[in-house]
């Protein structure tokens, strides 16, 4: 298994913990901050995707007049196994 401690930037999350399985599924995610019921969803949806997966569709995602969003640090965060 994998960890990963993402200090996010640009959102209203501060932090994303997130496990990798060793087959590189996504074991857990849990966002510290942020939208709760959103981000809440987000860990559920994505536990036991690929990692690929999850970055193929998450990334470049926006919030607002951002130019990020929690699904898209997710992205960013999960890239750092590549």
């Amino acid at each position: 298994m994998k960890t990963i401690n993402y200090i996010t930037t640009g959102t209203c999350s501060r932090r994303i913990d997130i496990v990798v399985n060793d087959d590189n599924s996504v074991e857990s995610v849990i966002f510290h901050g942020g939208c709760n019921g959103n981000t809440q969803g987000i860990s559920m949806l994505v536990k036991g995707m690929q990692v690929n997966e999850v970055i193929e569709r998450l990334e470049g995602i926006t919030c607002g007049n951002k130019s990020t969003s929690c699904p898209d640090q997710l992205a960013a965060a999960l890239k750092q196994l590549s």
